[in-house]
């Protein structure tokens, strides 16, 4: 099992939603994050003043899926979250050890 995290644009997120949907993704955590990568950040004007937000907002996106299904899965991101411009996001990849569903106590691939 992988754990697939994502930081995407928030206005990405109902395309990424929908990619995942269609690629066999069964369930997702979504939280909403700032932070800032080669972009440092970005300089705004607000009533002809000036300002420079150090902390960009995005979309962390989790998802646990088995090893058959992480390609798929990573592609399908990819695919929906690019714009072509400047801060579209990292996508992470992690092994997962264990699972356990909490309700039935199922564990591991079951437990997705």
């Amino acid at each position: 099992m992988k754990l697939v995290t994502a930081i995407i644009k928030p206005f990405k997120l109902d395309d990424v939603r929908a990619a995942l949907t269609t690629a066999g993704v069964q369930g997702m955590t979504i939280t909403e994050v700032k932070g800032f990568g080669r972009q440092k950040g970005q300089t705004e004007i607000y009533r002809g003043a000036e300002y420079v937000i150090q902390f960009v907002p995005k979309v962390r996106l989790d998802v646990v899926v088995s090893d058959e299904m992480l390609d798929a899965t990573v592609e399908a991101i990819r695919a929906a979250a690019r714009t072509d411009r400047i801060g579209d996001g990292k996508i992470f990849v992690v092994d997962v050890e264990r699972a356990v569903r909490i309700r039935t106590g199922e564990t591991d691939g079951q437990a997705l």
